[in-house]
């Protein structure tokens, strides 16, 4: 009886023992990357659909959250985070425009071809624009702003991408009817923290 109430225990014990280290084992293999996320910026150039001259510069700033756990279809989905900044190069008839952006939404990269992944992406959120029209006190509003847009990150160096972006916001209704809808490309860089590229 003493025999039979140690043997089991020990037993116990011994395959608990050995399936440790195999637990162990599988689970670095299938593990995500510890960081799933991006980060980046570049410089913008932009139709403000706004007056004759219509072109303006600025700088944006992207961080990209991976969603982890997602079926396979869905393996190329992100969380997009972008901040921009339309403030530079302001046409001479214009000297207060300023255009911002702070939108979240969805970005998706189709599968990798060697170094190119193309990716299409829809975002939301708000702009705020200063304008300044003569003998006025209305020079800003806010609005709610949706943005489709598409675009290719190229690998140029094992983490480091660079990105060339297309965007086409609409805020809506700014004027009456009216829609305002700057447009532009912006090309800059992005770390991924996470991902390796095959």
């Amino acid at each position: 009886m003493l025999k039979r109430l140690i043997f089991v225990p020990t037993v116990a014990l011994f395959f608990i023992l050995v399936a440790t280290p195999g637990r162990a084992q599988v689970t670095n293999d299938a593990t995500q990357p510890k960081w799933n996320f991006a980060v980046g910026g570049g410089l913008s150039d932009y139709s403000i659909d706004w007056g004759y001259d219509r072109k303006m510069l600025g700088i944006t700033a992207w961080v990209d959250y991976r969603v982890p756990k997602v079926p396979p279809i869905l393996g190329g989905l992100s969380l997009e985070g972008e901040v921009r900044d339309i403030n530079y190069h302001r046409p001479a008839s214009l000297p207060r425009m300023r255009q911002d952006t702070y939108l979240v939404g969805a970005i998706y990269h189709w599968r990798q071809y060697d170094r190119i992944r193309p990716y299409g992406k829809f975002l939301i959120g708000i702009g705020s624009i200063d304008f300044g029209i003569p003998h006025s006190g209305y020079t800003h509003d806010t609005r709610t702003v949706t943005a489709p847009g598409a675009g290719i990150d190229f690998r140029v160096w094992r983490k480091v991408s660079v990105r060339a972006d297309y965007e086409y916001q609409f805020w809506r209704q700014l004027f009456g009817p009216h829609d305002l809808n700057p447009n532009g490309v912006t090309v800059g860089a992005v770390y991924d923290f996470g991902r390796r590229w095959r």
